[in-house]
């Protein structure tokens, strides 16, 4: 495969520091290879902050001894500004020797100095899939069960985001929570033509109150999964959409959830607000976040 072009549509692996990455990379291959597109890791490194000791007693100095002191600082901060590009060079460089060991062709690498969620809003004209972990160095770091940057990150973007857990497993069965409105109708769409889902079995799971609307929802949903081929199971779980989907992944078996996020549907009782990481924290399976 040639080198990208900054116009490709790709798979964008978003990775840092931490022993989830590998975990990232994984992933990502299994989605660049299944979508046929190419893959790039994107690693976004902080700016050091301010070592203000110099400035903070720069009142009490002479100008020589504050010029003095500025050109230690900047002389420190372009130290250490080239070694954190040099650390990173070699991680991400290790992520592709990962990825090309998995089978995939000529991964791309960047690096970028920015603050993530703006740095991902930048990229997704042309970026066809994000993948993310749920934890990250941070997380590592606390033991929190979502990293504080995920659901900030999903809010900002309007593209597909795979947010991926520990160990890789090649998704064989995709449980889809379906809530009958716009987002995961177009998801649906968005599964029936992609060849990622191809030989997946598809369970797809409405929760919440039946009625006439949300049966006719998903029988529509189902025919249309069915007519691409796949091979799909609907069912309509009466309860608490969080408790019976989280529920669901574990009885069937599922090992990808797919699910809309962060969005008002038709039947507004269905994941809103923060029923998005309240599902998330439920579900030990990787997710593909739609938006």
């Amino acid at each position: 495969m040639a080198d990208l072009t900054p116009t490709d549509p790709r798979v964008m692996a978003c990775v840092d520091a931490s022993r989830f990455a590998e975990f990232v990379a994984d992933y990502a291959v299994w989605a660049a290879q299944g979508l046929e597109l190419p893959l790039e890791f994107l690693h976004i490194l902080d700016r050091h902050p301010e070592q203000g000791a110099a400035s903070d007693r720069s009142g009490a100095l002479g100008v020589e001894t504050q010029d003095a002191l500025m050109e230690q600082y900047v002389a420190e901060e372009a130290m250490l500004n080239r070694d954190a590009r040099e650390r990173g060079r070699m991680f991400l460089s290790g992520l592709r020797a990962r990825a090309m060991a998995r089978g995939m062709t000529n991964p791309s690498i960047r690096q970028r100095y920015g603050e993530l969620e703006e740095t991902l809003v930048e990229q997704q004209s042309r970026v066809e899939l994000f993948v993310l972990g749920r934890r990250g160095e941070n997380a590592e770091q606390t033991g929190r069960d979502l990293g504080r940057n995920l659901e900030r990150v999903v809010r900002a973007l309007k593209k597909p985001i795979l947010a991926v857990t520990e160990q890789f497993r090649e998704p064989q069965r995709a449980l889809i929570a379906f809530d009958g409105g716009t987002v995961t109708r177009r998801g649906v769409e968005m599964i029936a033509a992609s060849p990622l889902f191809r030989s997946m079995h598809c369970d797809l799971v409405m929760s919440g109150e039946a009625g006439r609307a949300a049966t006719e929802q998903l029988e529509k949903a189902r025919d249309r999964l069915a007519k691409a081929g796949m091979s799909v199971e609907a069912v309509l779980l009466p309860g608490d959409p969080e408790r019976e989907i989280a529920q669901a992944v574990r009885t069937r078996g599922a090992d990808l959830l797919v699910m809309g996020a962060y969005s008002h549907s038709v039947l507004r009782r269905l994941f809103m607000g923060s029923r998005t990481a309240d599902l998330l924290r439920a579900s030990t399976v990787p997710t593909l976040l739609l938006r």
